[in-house]
């Protein structure tokens, strides 16, 4: 495990998740807070599989090594996968479709389950070794 990169993405989830709530708060910012939140979700997926030191370079790889190698093993159960899965649906829809519209209870939704998903793999990274300390840190560049 590259625990260096497990906290920095790790941190990086957590720093998504926060900027999904201040614009979650912010009226008119429902798209940008709906994008967020799956960035949010997108670097906790990257920082689970960085514990067995795997690499994806896409969204999609990452949904699908996502689910070959947590949700298959039993590492992670499989409604954490559906959740990067629809959460990815909806942020290149938030991001691309300039005629999408999210409300703010879309936005709420996404944050919730992005939260939701952090506190999972929060679970995940300390029953694989990391610490309390490791986990609040920020990592250095």
């Amino acid at each position: 495990m590259n625990r260096r990169l497990v906290v920095a993405e790790w941190a990086r989830a957590r720093q998504s998740l926060s900027a999904a709530g201040t614009l979650l708060r912010e009226s008119g910012h429902a798209e940008q807070s709906v994008a967020a939140s799956y960035y949010a979700i997108f670097h906790a997926a990257k920082a689970a599989l960085a514990v067995d030191d795997i690499a994806t370079s896409t969204h999609a790889g990452l949904k699908s090594m996502f689910g070959l190698h947590l949700v298959k093993t039993g590492s992670i159960e499989p409604e954490w996968g559906t959740a990067l899965g629809l959460s990815l649906e909806d942020r290149v829809e938030a991001d691309y479709n300039v005629f999408a519209h999210f409300s703010d209870e879309d936005a709420g939704d996404q944050h919730a389950r992005a939260t939701a998903f952090l506190e999972r793999i929060r679970e995940y990274l300390l029953a694989e070794g990391l610490t309390e300390n490791e986990m609040s840190s920020i990592p250095d560049g």
